[in-house]
């Protein structure tokens, strides 16, 4: 009975004492600055600017703690509203339940998905002349109305397509397909797992085409497609060859301001944002997304195969977080 009181008085002295010591402001504290935890999951195409900006950010903020795994788009939304993680890299527009679950997005970037094939293909230099139209990638991927490489035009090799499309849920797959009129589970073709995974398996096979995300496609020192990696041109105006105004694929830097002058289309082109849940838009995660919006951390887009935002879409981002 005596040990019984004695662990009750104990429990209360120890919750009393917690209630009466001092409160830290909630994600920041006067002498040290932010502090606590941010952990972050998603798209492969955010995931390596973001890694970027949290190491940037804790040069500032030594005492905030990242933790940031890529999954694909559909995983970081799935882990942000149910509560795993704080933020959700997403590469995608929001589903309209999405939303309604609490999803608040804001976005961060710009980017591309490309269409790619290996560059080992034997009509190598007749697809970049030619290049693909929209309704011929969608009878690649999608009507698979196309089962030969010749079934698109005589000239090209009398062998089989290897399509390879995205077996997660992934924000280059959604967008892709939006571009071809449908959602993710309309495109048809062997499906592999991650950005990188889908490269690998088009490197690996000479009559394969897929798609992928800018920064998985292109070296980000060179600037240049990764080894057996072509980017397919798209031939926008359905005259059978890719107009001068319409081939920027050589080099990163054309790509980027093709996307950012809208001679890229959008789709593939798109938003890539943070999302955060409408409840959670704690002192430390609104600071770290406002650092991320500020010139210089936007300035570390372009080099890194994005597209920052202009002031205008800039500034209405940052008003979310008032």
């Amino acid at each position: 009975m005596k040990i019984h009181n004695y662990l009750i008085y104990s429990i209360l002295y120890i919750f009393l004492f917690i209630s009466c010591a001092p409160k830290i402001k909630e994600g920041y504290d006067e002498k040290k600055g932010y502090i606590g935890n941010i952990s972050i999951s998603g798209a492969f195409a955010l995931y390596p600017i973001a890694v970027l900006w949290s190491e940037d950010f804790k040069k500032e903020n030594p005492h905030v703690r990242f933790n940031i795994s890529a999954g694909g788009a559909g995983k970081g939304i799935s882990d942000v509203l149910s509560n795993m993680v704080d933020i959700g890299l997403v590469s995608r527009d929001l589903h309209k339940q999405e939303l309604e679950r609490g999803a608040y997005p804001i976005q961060v970037a710009k980017d591309a998905v490309v269409g790619s094939f290996n560059c080992n293909h034997p009509n190598y230099a007749l697809l970049k002349e030619r290049g693909l139209t929209r309704a011929e990638l969608e009878g690649v991927f999608v009507h698979r109305r196309y089962k030969l490489w010749s079934d698109i035009d005589d000239r090209f090799i009398n062998k089989p397509i290897e399509v390879y499309v995205r077996s997660d849920a992934a924000g280059a797959a959604e967008t892709w397909a939006k571009f071809l009129g449908v959602h993710q589970e309309g495109l048809k073709g062997v499906g592999i797992f991650g950005d990188p995974g889908l490269v690998q398996a088009i490197k690996d096979k000479p009559l394969s085409i897929g798609f992928s995300n800018v920064n998985f496609v292109y070296n980000l020192k060179t600037k240049k497609t990764v080894e057996n990696i072509a980017v397919l041109p798209l031939d926008l105006n359905g005259n059978g060859y890719v107009d001068k105004e319409e081939y920027f694929y050589d080099h990163l830097d054309s790509l980027t301001q093709a996307v950012a002058t809208n001679h890229y289309p959008s789709p593939p082109s798109r938003d890539l944002t943070f999302v955060i849940r409408a409840d959670n838009k704690t002192k430390l995660l609104a600071a770290f997304i406002r650092f991320v919006l500020e010139k210089e951390q936007q300035g570390y887009l372009l080099e890194n195969g994005y597209v920052p935002l202009n002031d205008e879409i800039k500034n209405n981002e940052l008003t979310k977080l008032k």
